[in-house]
């Protein structure tokens, strides 16, 4: 098998690419009118939500989706109606994660930062690794990160009363291997 040659199709033509669709056929006329009439009240929507540095990136998302699936879209009796709800959900979306990473950013300045653990906070941390890994996990995540028994079992992908059980447990085990470790 090699190499199609002009031979190969007898009539000394060549082998024809295939067709690649218009910007026209891609976007038909219906929805390009669509996107000119709504894109800059949607912009101005979603900068009302969530301010002017994300607008307009809300706004393509939300017309991208309507494009995705305007077979469906297009019927609808006010499909600008179907794009701002669209933009609404995103923007809110968007402040919603806006304000969770400026609370994370907040907590993480508030912590202090340990250059090197005191010889004691290393042997502690010496003993959590020898718990389960969901226990140990349950500590470092209260201690170090902070976070409360919600976030834990958030993170742990688990319900707060198995995270609650795991933080439990894993005091017990401390609270066992420091007292044996007195003793020795």
């Amino acid at each position: 098998m090699g190499a199609i040659s002009v031979a190969d199709f007898g009539d000394g033509s060549r082998p024809v690419a295939p067709a690649v669709p218009t910007v026209a056929e891609r976007f038909p006329s219906e929805y390009t009118d669509f996107f000119r009439r709504e894109l800059r009240p949607l912009i101005a929507l979603a900068a009302a939500i969530a301010g002017t540095d994300r607008a307009e990136e809300i706004a393509q998302e939300a017309l991208l989706r309507a494009h995705r699936d305007w077979d469906r879209i297009s019927r609808y009796d006010k499909p600008g109606a179907w794009a701002r709800r669209v933009t609404i959900n995103l923007a809110t979306s968007a402040q919603r994660r806006r304000g969770a990473e400026a609370r994370a950013l907040r907590r993480m300045a508030t912590r202090r930062q340990l250059d090197v653990p005191p010889p004691e906070v290393d042997g502690f941390w010496a003993l959590v690794r020898q718990l389960p890994d969901r226990q140990a996990a349950a500590v470092a995540l209260h201690y170090v990160s902070d976070l409360s028994i919600a976030e834990i079992a958030d993170t742990l992908g688990c319900a707060e009363g198995t995270a609650k059980a795991h933080l439990h447990s894993a005091r017990r085990a401390l609270a066992d291997l420091l007292r044996n470790q007195e003793h020795r």
